[in-house]
């Protein structure tokens, strides 16, 4: 065997080593994930919310900081 397919052969056996590397990560994600409950997504607002930022007034009933 020549030194050119010594190298291609080392470097197939190291795509499929990768190949296979992955695989068993996606399984083991697809396993993980798949337990996780995703629940309904939210619902889109039609207009903007406008929040209030009243940085300068304390909530009633706080004492002093």
């Amino acid at each position: 065997m020549t030194h050119t397919e010594q190298v291609i052969e080392r470097a197939m056996a190291a795509v499929a080593a990768a190949r296979r590397q992955r695989e068993r990560d996606q399984e083991r994600r697809r396993q993980t994930f798949g337990r996780i409950p995703v629940g309904l997504p939210l619902p889109t607002l039609r207009r903007g919310v406008q929040l209030s930022l009243e940085l300068d007034t304390r909530p009633q009933g706080s004492g002093p900081i």
